[in-house]
């Protein structure tokens, strides 16, 4: 799936960012602990208070918001004057590693971290959701930046498969800026029409060329 193989300079550039996106995530997770400690938050820690069936509602609630914000920051991060100073770090390495999960530019970390700095103020959240949905976040996005796809070939297309996003999904997002901006699942991409026709459909990576700069299928 992977095209060229990685670069040392890109890589060392990718862990730089990430060293400093993790800087970022960490003053978000000490505002939010600061906050809870002085009972300004809706988070809780007593399993019985809202229980068990409410802990899984609010978990598949906190991704699909997440996504939600994440597919239309990530957009709007894609627009010609923002590109540059707000994303470009990302997509500088062109293929997707594991390192460039987390590699963004100062302005995207803070509004990825700021999701949870908000939603905690707005949805009661037990510590139990709020850690697992910051663990799926890791291993999805590492998982999708991984240049080769962990699923198998007909997960695409199959009836639950087809809506999420997988590592054959996001490479292609970082070949073709204008399509794939979803995190978790691809309902955004399909209903505002940013997502690739031939997806589903079985992609193939070697009629893909280089025209005028930009990435287009043959």
């Amino acid at each position: 799936m992977r095209r060229l193989p990685p670069l040392s300079g890109t890589i060392r550039q990718d862990i730089e960012l990430s060293f400093f996106s993790a800087i970022i995530f960490a003053l978000s997770g000490t505002l939010i602990i600061s906050g809870y400690d002085l009972g300004t938050t809706l988070l809780y820690n007593d399993l019985h208070k809202y229980g068990l069936l409410y802990l899984g509602v609010s978990f598949v609630a906190v991704l699909i918001l997440q996504d939600t914000y994440f597919y239309f920051t990530h957009r709007m991060f894609h627009h010609p004057k923002l590109f540059k100073w707000t994303h470009y770090g990302h997509h500088r390495s062109g293929e997707p590693t594991p390192w460039s999960s987390f590699a963004f530019d100062p302005p995207e970390a803070i509004a990825q971290a700021l999701f949870f700095g908000v939603i905690v103020f707005i949805i009661p959240l037990h510590f139990i959701t709020l850690i697992a949905v910051l663990m799926v976040m890791t291993i999805w996005a590492v998982v999708n930046h991984l240049g080769f796809e962990v699923f198998p070939s007909s997960f695409k297309s199959h009836w639950l498969g087809k809506w999420f996003i997988s590592a054959t999904h996001h490479s292609i997002h970082h070949r073709q800026y204008r399509l794939h901006y979803g995190l978790y699942f691809t309902f955004w991409d399909i209903l505002l029409g940013t997502q690739d026709p031939n997806y589903e459909n079985g992609y193939c990576y070697q009629g893909m060329i280089e025209t005028e700069g930009e990435t287009r299928i043959r």
